[in-house]
């Protein structure tokens, strides 16, 4: 009697589990007698492994874990979050957590980086975009949930884990990091001469206020030599839904951002970008990478497909959907995606990303080896100044060149860019 009485329990404890996730859905269940055969094999399975396992299990161990193994079947980004693991996304989203600083998903069984955060510990240490990681502190990722693997890489700050890393076309490699204080800011600027540089690391809660701040700024700095503003999006793992909304509508005076469509025609979603241009028309590119994803690639998408700016760099990310946080019982939550989003044009970039217009990688620039030839190198070649004297050439810089500081070859071409269309306006005006 005490079996099915404990068995009983956690049947009523999944299906008041269900009610929580699902009291809007429409009534499309299996029948009630299926539905209840297999929650009661689910209450044999809990009762066996709570009895019988080698070691003692919690009920909440099981539950938790039952839950978690529901949601990881779906996708990779549904996933249930204990009271720790919601408290810690709340606070990332708000800008500041604790940990390596890279964002993560679930491939294969393993851990993809899908982007570094800027000036984070993991950022240093060379965690780069797409990085599957292996192991974690010799431990092999396999088998681990995401949310496993996130916790294990957090911990006190000045502690020391061993990532392994397998990155395509390498070895697999260890790269060790030392935990910190997360500190994001999500919004970063400067003036190239006469080119706004904007940098969006993420899209937090200020992410819109720190864009308003930063064109109000470069426009004072740069004042009337101001041709235009670069927009990187490089690396930007994306983040809340309004802040791509808004950050797009600030760019466009008119016409639909994304749409967001589920299984259901009442629950989709179009949101429209309101009359005003922060920049007033100027010219605008924005860079684009493998590491730029979900609420990146929606900005970058509204902005190419109303032809307001013109993407460069290389496809991004692929991630379409959009997740719903649901908070259960006892602090917990579970983040469930619900739709997929659709740009303008009315693509869905899910799994596919979005192109860029001009397919620019990231490169190395060196100087060549070797001295450079002029006129002045030739024989017999006549001086500057007609005195019959044969003047040195001025030096131009190249020695010692191999010692300069890496250049960023896509923000380049995308200077560029934007100078060239405002030449070619100031041209044909």
């Amino acid at each position: 009697m005490m079996f099915n009485l404990r068995r009983a329990a956690a049947v009523a404890v999944i299906a008041t589990t269900g009610l929580l996730v699902w009291t809007t859905d429409a009534p499309t269940q299996e029948p009630v007698s299926d539905t209840l055969q297999q929650l009661e094999l689910f209450g044999d399975v809990f009762e066996r492994v709570r009895d019988d396992y080698v070691e003692e299990v919690t009920d909440q161990q099981l539950i938790e874990a039952a839950i978690q193994g529901m949601l990881s079947s779906l996708d990779p980004h549904s996933t249930y979050l204990n009271a720790k693991a919601y408290s810690d996304m709340r606070t990332g989203v708000r800008g500041k957590f604790g940990g390596l600083g890279i964002e993560v998903t679930m491939e294969g069984g393993y851990v993809k980086v899908v982007s570094p955060i800027d000036d984070t510990p993991a950022f240093r240490a060379g965690v780069q975009a797409g990085d599957l990681i292996t192991h974690l502190d010799g431990e092999p990722v396999l088998g681990l949930t995401l949310n496993d693997a996130v916790e294990r890489m957090r911990g006190d700050i000045g502690t020391t884990i061993v990532l392994t890393i397998f990155r395509e076309g390498t070895e697999p490699f260890d790269i060790s990091i030392t935990r910190d204080e997360i500190k994001i800011s999500s919004v970063r600027f400067e003036a190239k001469e006469d080119v706004g540089y904007i940098r969006l690391a993420r899209f937090s809660e200020p992410t819109t206020a720190g864009l308003n701040k930063a064109v109000r700024e470069l426009k004072e700095e740069i004042g009337d030599k101001l041709v235009g503003f670069v927009i990187d999006l490089r690396n930007n793992p994306g983040g809340l839904l309004d802040q791509a909304v808004s950050v797009s509508d600030a760019f466009l005076e008119r016409g639909e951002i994304v749409s967001t469509r589920g299984r259901r025609e009442e629950t989709a979603q179009r949101f429209n970008a309101e009359p005003g241009d922060i920049t007033g028309g100027l010219p605008v590119v924005v860079l684009i990478n493998g590491g730029s994803a979900s609420a990146s690639e929606i900005v970058a998408g509204a902005l190419q497909d109303h032809r307001r700016a013109i993407l460069l760099g290389t496809r991004s990310f692929g991630k379409g959907s959009v997740q719903t946080i649901m908070p259960l019982g006892r602090d917990g939550a579970m983040k469930l995606t619900t739709q997929r989003y659709y740009t303008p044009s009315g693509r869905s970039i899910q799994a596919k990303g979005i192109e860029p217009d001009i397919n620019v990688p990231q490169a190395k620039l060196e100087y060549l080896d070797g001295p450079g030839r002029s006129e002045a190198d030739l024989r017999g070649a006549l001086d500057t100044d007609g005195n019959g004297g044969k003047k040195k050439p001025e030096d131009n810089g190249e020695d010692g060149a191999e010692d300069a500081k890496p250049v960023d070859y896509q923000l380049i071409r995308a200077i560029d860019l934007i100078r060239g269309i405002a030449l070619s306006r100031r041209q044909a005006n």
